[in-house]
């Protein structure tokens, strides 16, 4: 039996007739809204013996191969003189129709005429008409295409597409034999598992046989990572997945799944993973503008991409972002882009939450079919509850549409009155809002959503007329892409949303708030095979079953530290961290860290629940220092800043030395890019100090939460302030102990570290500690 190649006609015809440029200056959306419903227009003028959205499909074995190719076309037709049949394939379009000629589109005539072939092959037919049926969306004006083709003429035209595909379809079945015979050999990469390492690495692969949800609280140091991307290949090799992503939130964590993969790599694995980097990083260019004017890799790219994955299929597995760059220079493509074509090839993935979550991101072409052979393996699934918030919210501010409305006065009288309705609309809603700073409605804000509409239809038009010219207004296209967002998000718009308003000095803004994400992040989930959220401090884990969107199906699993409580000494320092006190206790806070440091040399973090607050007990630390002659030519200090590169990230950590005969203290706040993800093992990292207790900033956004969780039955405060803060001292203190032969210091500074509410919730090794002494 020949080896299968299963393939839509759409995805066929557009790999093999893929030509032209990245051109992102403006493209409207008009017709991906309206495109459904103009093919329903026009199918509701077919007549009774006419049959629309008819399924076809055929088997065609080439060079060893066995394609089975499927669609579903749009019409099959019949003349009422002759009874001949006729494909007709329907594309709607915004822009002007009267440009369409008949060889416009030939990937348009490439899916007409392979369904055509599947109709006539069939039914046994000798000849067919093909009709290519233009439409506006706007004017629904109509242009028709038709072309009468024999059998013979239809099959030799979807052999040679067949055979344009197949170095492709050829690629991906060698590399797949290669993959599977590589996974059947393949034995854990380690000599013996980690104490409960088995237990998640078993959890993980059940829950990809079954097909269900897993929430995993794995401590530090276990090797998650490789517990959950093990049993993933594991599975791949017996057919039950063709493909996995893994999600991450942060650089250094994809870091440590590429580092993974090279190491299965080494054993013996070989398998095509691809990373995927944001635009702005990869981009070749001093400035990204994805035009051909401005930018050669976007000049051409669909006439040379296709030879572009083939030549990397070819030669790599493991292609993170210095391999795509540097094929990407060698074909002349757009990295970005080039890396997101790989991505529907490879067999993993590892990349940001949003490409699967968030509704204006995610990967499109990944179909249901495809989805169900896929897992998604969500690494510090912990921060996905407040980034799937921000990724559900949208909001607009007065000031944009004012600017819109000066800068298009004389110049667009359309432009100008639709952004004039919307900075009247802010208007009338600051005196609404008064001095009250903020109101706060239960539904949707719908007259501020008709003119946003009307907006977004006026300014698609000035957009497109421009963008031929001298280019377009940044302003009005940023505000366009706003608009865009807050219709989106005002479709999702239920019972979990409030609506914000806020009057901020000479800023008014409306905000759509998502109070609860874990019905939408079920809704983008959905279709997958199994999904895997893991983490060190998913604790406790019915607040992130809760707020993650488990089901009474889905399965959880803790795995114990599998560290000694000798690694570690806990001490507790019952220091008032609240707002009112920080004055008064921050002298008393620099004192503990002072006399910590200076006990034994080493390497210390200091995480605090704020810049502000860092930098205050900073002052009384670096005054202590100072005071002391030779304290301060042994202890030097760095401080994280609110806006770091990757090199000045990468020059904090590298300063954290194993065997420094000095002290080196670390500044920096909880949540950040040093509290979670990065790995100072042995004498890298001697203490962990952390001051407070982590709670986010008391807020309206916050106290919407606390009030939305109360209304549900839920305990309001813990989840909007108490959960999420204790969630950041975890993954903080955390950064201490990695490995079986670290040993380190702990110090929580807080009194309410001593309340059973807090206590309860700290990891079980850090509950055997000390407390210290106040100094009066």
């Amino acid at each position: 039996m020949l080896p299968l190649v299963q393939i839509s006609v759409r995805s066929l015809v557009e790999y093999v007739f893929s030509s032209g440029s990245i051109d992102t200056e403006f493209r409207s959306s008009k017709s991906l809204r309206d495109g459904t419903k103009a093919h329903q227009r026009l199918q509701k003028q077919y007549g009774e013996s006419d049959e629309h959205e008819v399924y076809v499909s055929a088997e065609i074995a080439y060079e060893g191969l066995l394609f089975v190719i499927d669609g579903r076309c749009d019409g099959l037709l019949r003349q009422a003189d002759s009874g001949m049949l006729t494909v007709d394939e329907i594309k709607s379009t915004s822009g002007d129709i009267a440009r369409i000629e008949e060889e416009s589109y030939p990937v348009h005539w490439a899916q007409a005429m392979c369904y055509a072939y599947m109709v006539a092959h069939d039914r046994g037919l000798s000849q067919m008409r093909v009709q290519m049926t233009y439409t506006q969306v706007d004017t629904e004006e109509t242009r028709h295409f038709v072309k009468e083709v024999a059998y013979e003429e239809l099959e030799r035209f979807v052999h040679e597409v067949i055979q344009s595909y197949y170095p492709y379809a050829q690629v991906k079945h060698d590399n797949e034999q290669r993959r599977n015979q590589s996974i059947k050999e393949l034995q854990f990469p380690f000599p013996q598992y980690r104490e409960g390492q088995r237990k998640l690495v078993g959890a993980v692969y059940k829950t990809i046989q079954d097909g269900h949800k897993l929430f995993a609280k794995a401590p530090t140091g276990i090797g998650k990572t490789m517990s959950t991307l093990f049993p993933s290949v594991k599975a791949m090799g017996e057919g039950d997945l063709q493909r996995f992503f893994y999600l991450t939130a942060k650089t250094i964590t994809r870091t440590a799944a590429e580092e993974a993969f090279y190491l299965l790599q080494d054993k013996g694995l070989q398998l095509q993973v691809v990373t995927l980097t944001a635009k702005e990083k990869v981009c070749l260019k001093d400035e990204v503008k994805c035009t051909p004017a401005h930018c050669e890799f976007a000049d051409g790219y669909y006439d040379r991409v296709n030879e572009a994955v083939l030549d990397l299929l070819r030669q790599e597995t493991v292609m993170t972002r210095s391999v795509i760059e540097t094929y990407a220079r060698k074909h002349r493509v757009c990295p970005f882009e080039f890396s997101l074509d790989v991505a529907y090839a490879a067999d993993a993935v590892i990349c940001d939450y949003n490409y699967i979550f968030d509704p204006r991101v995610n990967l499109k072409r990944l179909f249901e079919e495809q989805k169900r052979h896929t897992t998604l393996l969500i690494d510090e699934a912990h921060n996905l509850v407040d980034r799937a918030r921000e990724m559900y919210a949208s909001e607009l501010h007065k000031s944009v549409f004012l600017t819109l409305q000066r800068e298009f006065k004389g110049v667009s009288k359309e432009v100008h009155d639709t952004a004039k309705a919307i900075n009247t609309y802010f208007i009338a809603l600051r005196k609404q809002v008064g001095d009250r700073e903020m109101m706060v409605e239960s539904g949707m804000p719908e007259s501020l959503l008709l003119h946003v509409e009307a907006f977004i239809a006026v300014a698609e038009k000035e957009l497109a007329r421009s963008a031929g010219g001298s280019g377009a207004s940044t302003v009005l296209l940023d505000a366009y892409f706003g608009a865009q967002n807050f219709v989106r998000i005002s479709k999702l718009y239920d019972e979990r949303y409030v609506t914000l308003a806020v009057n901020d000095r000479n800023e008014v803004s409306v905000k759509l708030v998502c109070l609860d994400p874990s019905h939408l992040l079920r809704q983008m989930g959905k279709g997958y095979r199994a999904h895997v959220f893991f983490s060190a401090t998913l604790s406790p884990l019915s607040y992130f079953m809760d707020t993650l969107g488990a089901g009474e199906d889905d399965y959880s699993v803790t795995v114990p530290s599998p560290f000694a409580k000798e690694q570690l000494e806990v001490f507790v320092q019952p220091l008032s961290t609240r707002y009112q006190d920080r004055e008064h206790s921050r002298t008393q806070i620099a004192r503990s860290i002072y006399e910590l440091v200076a006990r034994r040399a080493g390497n210390y973090l200091v995480f605090f629940p704020s810049y502000a607050y860092m930098s205050s007990v900073y002052e009384s630390f670096t005054d202590l220092v100072g005071e002391a002659e030779e304290a301060s030519q042994l202890i030097s200090v760095l401080v994280q800043q609110a806006k770091m590169t990757e090199e000045e990230r990468e020059h904090f950590l590298s300063a954290f030395q194993a065997g420094a005969e000095t002290t080196l203290v670390g500044f920096a706040v909880m949540g950040g890019i040093f509290s979670e993800g990065i790995d100072l093992v042995g004498d890298r990292l001697t203490g962990v100090v952390i001051v407070g207790v982590g709670l986010p900033q008391l807020g309206p956004e916050r106290n919407l939460i606390k009030d939305y969780m109360e209304r549900t039955g839920k305990n309001g405060y813990d989840y909007a302030y108490v959960y999420p803060g204790v969630n950041k001292v975890q993954q903080a203190g955390g950064r201490l102990i990695r490995s079986e032969s670290d040993h380190g210091v702990l110090l929580l500074i807080d009194d309410r570290y001593l309340q059973p509410r807090y206590q309860r919730l700290l990891p079980e090794e850090w509950r055997d500690y000390k407390v210290l002494p106040v100094q009066r």
